[in-house]
């Protein structure tokens, strides 16, 4: 179920599907770098202001899904407009920087996006664009990227399938008249 918060700005209601705490895990690979399984935590809030924050944490898990080492992170703003146009404002822990345009779906939580515009430092890994379709599918949040470099031509490199994450403080307020020793609810 899709919640709508009160204090959500009245232009963002279109990505309300985004917010929250979401995990899990997906693959990557891609010419020239290790392909692995990775764990990743992708966190959507708001402050009423008309974006969304985002940040994303990715670590390559091993063969028994334990967390190995830091795979990529990155954080940035959306916005939408009234148009059903999302602009994305994004930075990487490897030293890129991108803007996202794309489009929400008609009818469906499912957005296209496209890179406009790439910087990277000097010692950032050669990059020159991407895409990026994310979906809402049976309350899970599901996403798949594609690359470019100068050397490869666009194509997948990474995609996950993600849980929301539940806090219990969340629904246990709202429990009426929840017994003490939290047994005898259960009889």
């Amino acid at each position: 179920m899709i919640e709508i918060p009160s204090d959500l700005h009245p232009e963002l209601v279109p990505l309300a599907f985004l917010l929250g705490n979401w995990e899990g895990a997906g693959v990557s690979d891609f010419p020239g770098a290790e392909g692995c399984n990775f764990g990743q935590e992708v966190t959507f809030t708001h402050d009423g202001r008309p974006f969304l924050e985002y940040t994303s944490r990715t670590w390559v898990l091993d063969g028994e899904g334990r967390k190995v080492r830091p795979l990529e992170n990155e954080s940035g703003y959306w916005r939408i407009g009234s148009d059903r146009k999302v602009e994305i404002v994004m930075s990487r822990d490897a030293g890129v920087v991108e803007l996202w345009y794309g489009e929400l779906a008609d009818k469906k939580p499912q957005i296209d996006l496209v890179t406009d515009a790439v910087a990277r430092t000097g010692s950032a890994a050669p990059y020159s664009g991407g895409k990026r379709l994310y979906g809402y599918v049976n309350g899970d949040l599901m996403w798949v990227g594609e690359k470019a470099t100068p050397e490869v031509e666009l194509r997948p490199y990474m995609s996950a399938h993600l849980k929301k994450v539940v806090d219990p403080s969340q629904w246990a307020k709202d429990i009426k008249d929840l017994p003490d020793d939290g047994i005898a609810f259960f009889k």
